[in-house]
């Protein structure tokens, strides 16, 4: 299997989670379907879903929860 590289879409701020007191979308192992939201990218308020465009096996977080990210930047790691 092929490490891809998931880049942010636009810029704002990465969550991994839908709320403070739920797990993540996906843990290092978990299965992977085109269309899966992996993280959420925030913008004055105003939340995008970051979908996976690929199958696979979800590696690891690239970037901290909560943390400001810029269109481009690396996200997450997926076995494909």
């Amino acid at each position: 299997m092929a490490t891809t590289t998931v880049q942010a879409p636009l810029p704002g701020t990465f969550y991994h989670r839908s709320a403070p007191d739920q797990p993540p979308f996906k843990a290092p192992g978990d299965a992977v379907a085109i269309g899966d939201t992996l993280g959420l990218i925030e913008v004055m308020k105003t939340f995008t879903p970051v979908a996976a465009e690929a199958a696979g096996r979800f590696v690891r977080f690239l970037v901290d929860d909560a943390d400001a990210v810029m269109a481009g930047q690396p996200l997450y790691e997926l076995e494909t």
